[in-house]
């Protein structure tokens, strides 16, 4: 695969992915969330529980459990254990987004120089968690 297409496809799927976590997250601070002193709605304390739990079901549960998240599914990407190429686990799908605030550093500029420098077109993420994403 060109290696522009394959950065490409993995950008939409990140875009994908996080529009349906921001879109969630916004829904449920709005509703469940207080005004606060800017005049915005926030929430804290144990109500920010629901909030990490929706990214580690929505990333980690679903990328372990069908081999892919949705944005990866669309663009027919998945994640797999660069040693043995098999569907990955869930501590390595976590390690994989556990620093995707990272990678997405300056509009994805960060990911971007790494996935260009690396033999395997891996992101930080993939680095860590010892995984590769090839197509579909």
């Amino acid at each position: 695969m060109n290696p522009n297409k394959f950065i490409t496809k993995r950008i939409i799927a990140g875009i994908i992915d996080y529009t349906v976590i921001f879109s969630a997250t916004f829904i449920y601070i709005s509703q469940f969330g207080e005004l606060n002193s800017e005049g915005a709605y926030s929430v804290n304390g144990i109500k920010t529980i629901p909030v990490f739990l929706f990214w580690l079901i929505y990333i980690c549960g679903i990328e372990t459990i069908l081999n892919s998240t949705l944005g990866n599914y669309i663009v027919k990407l998945k994640p797999i254990d660069l040693k043995t190429g098999r569907n990955i686990t869930f501590k390595q799908s976590f390690l994989r987004h556990i620093v995707d605030i990272i990678d997405m550093q300056f509009l994805g500029l960060v990911a971007i120089i790494i996935i260009k420098n690396s033999s395997e077109n891996q992101r930080l993420g993939d680095l860590l968690a010892k995984t590769k994403v090839v197509k579909i």
